[in-house]
């Protein structure tokens, strides 16, 4: 088979480093990618990162740095993330790749020569970490109805996309294709709640005024291009599409994997890849993909033992955030990937703690993947110094166990091609159990000690480590590495998907590879001592967000003594550490009207090579004093006391002005 199979995943915004339920995103569409590769499917796998938006910029201000620099920071730690999970993506797509701004821009213009876009007004509510704008009756009790923040009220020159027009349209592609928006409880919320609401579906707005870190508007460089009309087309960019040519005129790369097979995306933008993308493909005059799975979230669940505390939103806030590379320091990153592809019902929340996360590893894949394959592993060593034994006649418990696996395969595929992976998980470990119970039945070690039934201990041994292989075969979309070792431990080179099509192919003869242990398990201890740790982190994060109280004993002074406080505006012109104080630095500001040296206590905060250029305000008029044998003359504003913060100005403020 060399059918084509396109898989994305709604690309992270550069934001923040992603929590553990970003991360689940990313890992599922892995194992769905290496299922569809180990069936023989040509695949291309898309993942990515989302760069624009005054979110964005909003953050890059806070840090003193440009967008740019801010967007590549995240987004070489997200792709670390995604590297570190093993996941085996084909391309990784940045918004702020030259390739896809210039194709974003003529998508843009096309919209607008055809007379889908059109420039007014925008006044409603608008939510900036969403980057989202909302009508009165979608605003819940002046919250956005995705995220729970507050929306505030804008209003602002705009250009609007006439939703209108490709209504119709796609209400019926959705009702000619059953299957377009999965699960099906996903679909009924998109059109009960914005197709089919009264009124109908308003026009989109496609650009933004306001802030300035976006793809440019070419023929109105006011406007930036809204983000998610930027995002969503990065599954088309990624290919090579060119808005210039009709869909028969494109590449052959792109029209050999557009359509997209599926979008794997997060259940909160389903509005954007179920509505408003398709509409845009639309107006583009290019096929919709064939399917949009919305997954379900990570809940952080209260660490109790049993793992069934309250759950509650993942939130920094909170210090309840779980990172992905973090859980793989203690448990492996396998045993990060099953837990989350085990853990997460097709259409219902999944809990996440470290409790849980704990109780998986060691049930699952200590006890019984990793203890079945030690114990095969050794008994073969012993009874038959290594050599994989040949099978004789069926007898016993025998028949149940090949038909059990037989059934895994099955139902893995079954489950895997439908998108249920934590069902198709529970197949091949309930298969496990049911080879570790054989040991149970067939008792090997009372075998052995009869040599008259050295042929029936050979055909047990021989069972086992098939029944492993095909599970190893069976679990390779899901923990790849892990699965390498078994390979490697049993001596074969069996493990493509048409090895396990039916039982026995395993070949007698060959002898073991050394074992290796798969899973350790982990004791309560380790795991009581993270909570804690935890714990204390949660606690001082609380106390850190808890409102700042009035200094006490903070004399009032009058505005004379005000005024006599000279505040001027001032650029850096150049910054050096003082090689006698470790905390200090020499700057040479620019006031427009002279320059001037001063000595800062920011060393620890700040590297001179980001400090130059940037504007500051300063206190002119304070006496020379000399720190550590340098002159300063002035002091620079700045906050905190563990953690000091420059006041940086607008790069547009003159030099010298006075501060009031």
């Amino acid at each position: 088979m060399n059918d084509k199979f396109y898989i994305t995943t709604a690309i992270a915004y550069a934001s923040r480093k992603p929590h553990f339920g970003n991360t689940y995103e990313v890992i599922m569409t892995d194992a769905i990618a290496r299922y569809k590769r180990a069936r023989g499917y040509d695949v291309f796998f898309c993942t990515g990162t989302d760069e624009h938006g005054q979110k964005i910029e909003n953050l890059a201000n806070e840090a003193g740095i440009t967008p740019q620099k801010y967007v590549d920071g995240v987004a070489g730690e997200i792709r670390g993330i995604w590297d570190r999970m093993g996941s085996s993506y084909d391309y990784f797509i940045r918004t702020t790749d030259e390739n896809h701004v210039n194709a974003v821009q003529k998508i843009f213009k096309k919209f607008y020569e055809q007379g889908d876009i059109y420039k007014g007004y925008y006044e409603g509510w608008y939510c900036t970490p969403c980057e989202s704008f909302f009508t009165e009756t979608q605003v819940v009790d002046g919250k956005c109805p995705d995220c729970g923040r507050p929306v505030e009220q804008a209003r602002e020159e705009a250009y609007f996309f006439k939703m209108s027009n490709y209504v119709d349209k796609l209400m019926a592609h959705i009702e000619a294709n059953p299957d377009f928006i999965q699960p099906e409880s996903r679909k009924k919320e998109m059109v009960n709640n914005f197709l089919k609401v009264e009124g109908g579906l308003q026009d989109l707005c496609v650009s933004r005024t306001s802030f300035k870190w976006g793809i440019p508007v070419d023929f109105d460089t006011r406007h930036v291009t809204y983000v998610w009309l930027d995002a969503l087309t990065n599954y088309i960019t990624a290919l090579g599409y060119d808005p210039d040519k009709t869909y028969e005129e494109q590449s052959e790369h792109f029209k050999k994997y557009w359509p997209c097979d599926v979008h794997i995306i997060g259940k909160d933008i389903l509005r954007f890849h179920t509505i408003y993308w398709p509409i845009f493909l639309m107006a583009l005059g290019l096929p919709l993909p064939k399917k949009v799975f919305g997954h379900p979230w990570f809940n952080t669940a209260e660490e109790k033992k049993g793992g069934d505390g309250a759950e509650v939103k993942m939130s920094k806030s909170r210090g309840n955030v779980i990172y992905a590379d973090e859980l793989a320091e203690t448990f492996g990153v396998d045993g990060v990937r099953y837990f989350a592809l085990s853990e997460m019902p097709y259409d219902q929340d999944g809990r996440i703690c470290y409790t849980n996360v704990h109780a998986r590893y060691n049930a699952d894949l200590a006890n019984n993947l990793g203890n079945l394959v030690s114990r095969t592993h050794a008994m073969t060593k012993k009874y038959f110094d290594g050599v994989i034994p040949a099978p004789a006649g069926e007898e016993g418990p025998d028949a149940d166990l090949k038909a059990t696996v037989a059934s895994a395969v099955t139902e893995f595929a079954k489950n895997m091609d439908s998108y249920h992976i934590a069902d198709a998980a529970e197949v091949v470990f309930s298969m496990l159990r049911r080879a570790n119970k054989y040991i149970d039945e067939t008792m090997p070690w009372a075998l052995a000690k009869d040599e008259s039934q050295k042929a029936r201990l050979g055909t047990v041994l021989y069972n086992l480590l098939e029944a492993i292989r095909t599970a190893a075969v069976l679990l390779t979309p899901m923990i790849p590495s892990t699965c390498e070792k078994i390979f490697a431990q049993i001596n074969t080179e069996l493990t493509a998907w048409d090895t396990i099509d039916g039982f026995g192919k395993l070949e007698a003869g060959k002898t073991l590879g050394e074992a290796e242990m798969l899973f350790a398990r982990i004791d309560d201890k380790v795991i009581d001592e993270i909570i804690k740790k935890r714990e204390e982190a949660a606690l001082a994060a609380e106390k850190a967000a808890a409102p700042v109280e009035k200094p006490e004993g903070c004399a009032l002074i009058g505005i004379e003594d005000f005024m006599n406080v000279e505040l001027r505006t001032a650029k850096i012109i150049a910054a050096e550490k003082l090689p006698k104080a470790k905390k200090l630095l020499k700057l040479q500001i620019d006031l427009g009207y002279e320059k001037r040296q001063v000595v800062s206590g920011i060393a620890k905060f700040y590297a001179p090579e980001d400090l130059i250029g940037k504007k500051i305000i300063v206190v002119v008029n304070l006496k020379p004093a000399t720190l550590c044998g340098v002159e300063s003359n002035g002091m620079i504003l700045a906050s905190g006391e563990e953690t000091v913060r420059v006041v940086f100005l607008d790069p547009e403020t003159p030099l010298g002005e006075r501060v009031r």
